[in-house]
């Protein structure tokens, strides 16, 4: 048994890796064709035509790097990331922008190694066990070759003695195969992260980037925030308020003046004064919802679940708790994402999914927010102010936003919200 699983195992790696190899072969195709593109290229710019050429081919050398981190990423389960700076603007302003970036001539380099031995060795990985099949299969079928053209694998094969050994070969090449196609992969791999893999440099530029980002987008979401609350304030509770007064000073001259009249007058002053209450209570709860410290994130989702207008199911898988202010986030997207449902989904079932799950890069926490509908699709950011709000304030906190939404629908909403290591 413990042989049998010895043997499983490089079987299975050999499986794995072939159709890693094999369109490796076909990527290695594509990058000779494009070394050769960029070559003819180089004595185009001492005449100035190439110039013009220039930005196409450096576009094409980024598409087909992309195409083998994609190819690496799927075959190792970790994606390799793309880090090209922009290059928007004048043609001299993309030429000089590309020519500089550190990222072009590590493709370049990936070019010239992957177009030399990618095709090459993506046919040796698939040639082994061929031929190991061939092999075994010689023996079949040598007699019917004519003796002047026998078969070749890899000795000519003219007698019956000579063809009982090709199982031999088989087992030879079989072996072969099992010992060199996994490390082939593996080297393949190593020399993908070792020349398209973004450098330390490179990734730390796009982190402040990033973080430059996420600070303008915390600035922008408190801004906001500060700006609704205090026009929530003005429009509503400080009206209240002024009508409180007024009530109050009506009291007083008819207290002057009949005081038996007074009491309607200080029953409305106290409606007044309730209602501005509840104006206030409603702010606050704007700002950081009780249901949040009372019931948690789960019980307070729960309960906006319940109260939509359109039948919506909540999974939420055993959430714990976070920090208020991601709980308090999270709790507003969700809000929002089930108002756009009911106000313009034209749904008629939605559900809200929410999960933990660990970052592939950091291994952080990320709380995972779905919000999903059958409704007729099309939303968008440009359509209004709640979408944008929403990756507004999840921007804040360096989360991420995705929104899928073609015509005729379904609708998904993937919110990720970091949650602290």
């Amino acid at each position: 048994m413990a042989r049998t699983l010895r043997l499983r195992e490089p079987a299975s790696e050999v499986r794995r890796a072939l159709p890693f190899m094999l369109t490796g072969a076909v990527t290695g195709l594509m990058s000779l064709a494009m070394l050769i593109g960029v070559l003819l290229v180089v004595p185009l710019l001492l005449i100035g035509v190439g110039w013009f050429v220039l930005p196409t081919a450096i576009r094409g050398l980024r598409w087909t790097a992309g195409l083998d981190r994609r190819r690496v990423g799927a075959f190792t389960g970790t994606a390799l990331p793309e880090l090209y700076p922009s290059t928007e603007g004048s043609l001299l302003d993309q030429v000089r922008i590309a020519l500089l970036d550190p990222s072009t001539r590590r493709d370049l380099g990936w070019l010239v190694v992957h177009g030399l031995s990618g095709t090459v060795l993506g046919l040796l990985s698939v040639a082994l066990p061929l031929s190991a099949l061939n092999a075994l299969l010689v023996p079949s079928y040598w007699w019917a070759f004519p003796v002047d053209d026998p078969v070749t694998s890899p000795y000519p094969v003219t007698s019956w003695a000579l063809a009982l050994t090709m199982p031999l070969i088989a087992v030879a090449y079989a072996a072969l195969a099992l010992w060199l196609v996994p490390r082939l992969a593996k080297w393949q791999v190593s020399w993908a992260r070792a020349w398209l893999a973004p450098t330390q440099a490179a990734q730390l530029t796009k982190r402040v980037s990033e973080l430059a980002a996420s600070r303008a987008a915390a600035l922008e979401a408190h801004g906001a925030e500060l700006r609704r609350i205090e026009r929530d304030l003005h429009d509503g509770t400080q009206n209240r308020l002024v009508g409180v007064v007024m009530h109050l000073g009506i009291i007083e001259r008819a207290l002057r003046r009949d005081p038996e009249s007074a009491l309607p007058l200080i029953l409305r002053a106290q409606d007044a004064a309730d209602d501005a209450l509840g104006e206030l209570r409603e702010v606050v709860r704007s700002i950081y919802p009780p249901v949040l410290s009372e019931r948690g994130l789960d019980g307070a989702v729960a309960g906006l679940v319940a109260h939509c207008s359109v039948p919506c199911t909540l999974i939420a898988e055993a959430v714990p708790r976070v920090p208020a202010a991601v709980e308090s986030a999270a709790y507003f997207v969700v809000a929002e994402a089930l108002t756009n449902v009911a106000k313009h989904s034209g749904a008629e079932q939605a559900e809200v999914r929410m999960s933990m799950r660990r970052s592939a890069g950091s291994q952080e926490e990320m709380l995972m927010i779905e919000v999903s509908d059958d409704g007729v699709g099309g939303a968008s950011e440009t359509g209004g102010s709640g979408l944008r709000g929403i990756r507004r304030r999840v921007d804040a906190f360096d989360g991420r936003t995705e929104l899928t939404s073609p015509d005729g629908g379904p609708t998904v909403l993937r919110v990720e919200l970091p949650c602290g290591s």
